[in-house]
C-alpha cells in the first residue's frame, strides 16, 4: 500500500466501544488508513456481555489488521474505572502516545422503551442507560485525555445519534434516551474548550440510518441484500454502512486543519461533501438531510439527490 494511503501510519487510537456497530466501522478504517488501534468493549470470545451478541472485539481487532493497521483488543468495562486506567496505562507504556480517542461506548440498545413516558419508562432501565451512554464516555475521557494531550493534534470523537439541529426541536425515542444522545453533544462541546489550549479537538458525531449487525438482522438482509429492506421499511433506502461513519472519522483524523470543527455537531454525509469519501457502494447518503426533508414531511421514500 502507498505511504499517501496511509495518512494514519504511526497514529494511535482507542476506540471504546468497538465490539460492533459504528465502532467496528470506525476503528476498521482508521486501520486502513494505518493507524494502530486499540479496541475496547466486554464482548470477546470467552465472555459475552449481556447484550449476548455474537460480535467479539477480537473480530474488529482481526479486521483492522486485516486492513492494513494493527489491531489490538483489550477487554474492558468502561463503567468501571479501575478498566479505564489499566488500559490508559497500558497505551501510554506501549506507545507513549494516544492521537485519537473515539467514544463510542453504548450497549443500551436491549433497554430502551419506545415512546414511553419518563413516568412509565422502566426507571431501573433508563438509568443503567444513562450509565452505559453517558458515565462510560466521562470516566474514559477522564483517564484518557491527559495522555491525548501530551502532543498537540489530539482528536476526540464523541459518537451520538441525531445532530444538534435535529435533536434541538425532535423527541428522541424517551426522556432517558433523548437526554443520553443530547448529553454527548455538549460533552463534545465542553471538552473541545478544554481540549483548546492542549492543540486538541473534540467533535460530536453521528451517522444516518445505519446498517449496523442489529439493525440487518431485524430485517432479515446483509450488507449484500440490504435494499431488500426497504419493502418492509422504504426509508430504509437512506441507510448507509457503518464504514462510511468511519471513514468520516478517519477524514478528521487525517486532516491537519481539524480543529475547525472543534466543538461542532458534525454528521457522516456532512464530512462525505466535504472530504469526498464515500460509502462502500460509492454513495453518499445524507441522512440528516433527508429525514427532515423527506421522512418527517411525510413524502415518499426517495432517496434522489440524497446519496
Amino acid at each position: 500500500m502507498q505511504e499517501a494511503t496511509r495518512p494514519l501510519k504511526g497514529r494511535i487510537a482507542l476506540v471504546a466501544g468497538g465490539t460492533r456497530g459504528a465502532g467496528r466501522g470506525i476503528a476498521v478504517q482508521l486501520g486502513a488508513a494505518g493507524a494502530t488501534v486499540y479496541v475496547t468493549g466486554r464482548s470477546t470470545r470467552a465472555q459475552r456481555s449481556e447484550q449476548n451478541r455474537p460480535e467479539t472485539i477480537e473480530e474488529t481487532a482481526e479486521l483492522v489488521t486485516a486492513a492494513g493497521g494493527v489491531g489490538i483488543p483489550v477487554q474492558t468495562d468502561h463503567l468501571e474505572p479501575e478498566q479505564v486506567r489499566s488500559l490508559v496505562a497500558r497505551i501510554d507504556q506501549e506507545h507513549g502516545r494516544l492521537d485519537v480517542l473515539v467514544n463510542d461506548i453504548w450497549g443500551g440498545e436491549h433497554i430502551f422503551e419506545w415512546n414511553k413516558s419518563v413516568w412509565e419508562h422502566s426507571l431501573d432501565k433508563g438509568l443503567r442507560l444513562l450509565r452505559l451512554g453517558v458515565d462510560t464516555h466521562l470516566i474514559t475521557s477522564h483517564f484518557a485525555l491527559p495522555l491525548l494531550i501530551r502532543r498537540p493534534g489530539g482528536l476526540v470523537v464523541e459518537v451520538t445519534d441525531g445532530t444538534a439541529d435535529y435533536n434541538a426541536t425532535h423527541y428522541r425515542v424517551s426522556t432517558f434516551y433523548d437526554l443520553a444522545k443530547a448529553s454527548l453533544l455538549r460533552l463534545a462541546w465542553s471538552q473541545a474548550q478544554e481540549l483548546k489550549p492542549h492543540g486538541g479537538t473534540a467533535v460530536a458525531l453521528t451517522p444516518g440510518w445505519m446498517r449496523s449487525e442489529g439493525m440487518l438482522e431485524h430485517f432479515g438482509v446483509t450488507e449484500a441484500n440490504w435494499r431488500d429492506a426497504t419493502a418492509k421499511e422504504p426509508h430504509f433506502i437512506i441507510s448507509e454502512s457503518p464504514a462510511y461513519v468511519g471513514r468520516a472519522v478517519a477524514a478528521l483524523a487525517a486532516d491537519p486543519d481539524r480543529a475547525r470543527w472543534s466543538g461542532q455537531s458534525l454528521s457522516s454525509g456532512q464530512l462525505a461533501r466535504v472530504y469526498g469519501f464515500t460509502d462502500l457502494d460509492g454513495s453518499k447518503p445524507d441522512a440528516w438531510r433527508y429525514v427532515p426533508e423527506v421522512q418527517d414531511a411525510g413524502k415518499p421514500a426517495d432517496a434522489t439527490g440524497y446519496r
